[in-house]
C-alpha cells in the first residue's frame, strides 16, 4: 500500500507543480529575450543568465552572507510584532542591542510573533467541546486536556500562522541588515549597489537566492507540519 500511495503523491504534486513552474520558465525565457533583442545594458537590467552566472562567479562572497541572514531568519523564528511596521522598529532594536547578531534575532521574532500566536490561540480555542466533555467524564486533567485535544485540534492552525511568518523572516532579517548590518545578503545587496559600475546582476542574483531561500524554508515547515500531524495527512 504505501508505494502506490507515494507514486500518487507523487503524481499529485507533479500536476500541482507543472503549471506555474512553466509559467516561471516562460516568463525568464521572455526577459531574456528581451534583454537580448533590446541590447538592453546590463548595468539597468541584466538578463536571467547573466545573473546566475554572475551569482555563481561570485559564489565565495555570497555564500557566507546566505549564512549568516539565514541564521539571522532561523533563530528570529525559533524565539518566535507584526502590528509595528520593521523599518519603523529597525533602527531603535539596532540602538538599544548594537550592530550584532542579537538585534536581526530580535526583529525577525518581533514580525513573526503575530501571526504564530494567533495561529495558535485561536486553535487551542476552537477545541472540539464534545471530546473536551468525554474527556473530563473519564476525569482526565488540564494537562491531559491540553495534550490529548486542546494541542492537536491547534496544530494546524498553528502551522498555517508558521507559514505565514516564514514568509517574512528573511525580508525582516535583510531590512535590519540595510540598517545596520555587517554581514549578510542585506550587506552583500548594499555593496553590490554601491560598487562601480553598479552590479545588477548580483542584486537580482542575491533576490533569487532570497525567494528560493524562502520556498526552501517554506517547504521544510510543511515536512514538519506532515510529521506533526499524521492524522491529516492520511486524511
Amino acid at each position: 500500500m504505501p508505494a502506490p500511495s507515494a507514486a500518487r503523491s507523487a503524481r499529485r504534486w507533479l500536476r500541482t507543480a507543472t503549471p506555474p513552474s512553466l509559467l516561471i520558465a516562460a516568463g525568464l525565457a521572455l526577459w531574456q529575450l528581451v534583454v537580448t533583442a533590446d541590447s538592453i545594458n546590463p548595468q539597468l537590467l541584466p538578463g536571467p543568465w547573466l545573473i546566475v552566472r554572475s551569482t555563481w562567479d561570485d559564489r565565495a562572497d555570497i555564500w557566507p552572507a546566505i549564512g549568516v541572514t539565514t541564521e539571522e531568519a532561523v533563530l528570529g523564528m525559533a524565539v518566535a510584532s507584526q502590528t509595528v511596521p520593521i523599518i519603523a522598529l529597525a533602527p531603535l532594536v539596532l540602538v538599544w542591542w548594537g550592530f550584532g547578531l542579537l538585534p536581526k534575532i530580535v526583529l525577525v521574532a518581533l514580525f513573526s510573533f503575530f501571526p504564530i500566536t494567533v495561529g495558535l490561540v485561536q486553535g487551542l480555542g476552537s477545541a472540539d467541546p464534545d471530546a473536551i466533555n468525554l474527556l473530563r467524564t473519564m476525569r482526565a486533567g488540564r494537562w491531559q486536556l491540553l495534550t490529548r485535544v486542546k494541542l492537536p485540534n491547534a496544530l494546524p492552525q498553528f502551522f498555517t500562522g508558521l507559514k505565514i511568518s516564514v514568509t517574512y523572516a528573511y525580508s525582516a532579517a535583510i531590512v535590519a541588515e540595510f540598517v545596520g548590518g555587517m554581514q549578510g545578503l542585506g550587506v552583500y545587496m548594499t555593496e553590490a549597489i554601491h560598487n562601480a559600475p553598479v552590479r545588477m546582476d548580483l542584486v537580482l542574483g542575491a533576490v533569487f537566492v532570497i525567494a528560493l531561500l524562502t520556498i526552501a524554508l517554506f517547504a521544510l515547515v510543511g515536512v514538519i507540519e506532515r510529521l506533526a500531524t499524521p492524522w491529516r495527512a492520511r486524511s
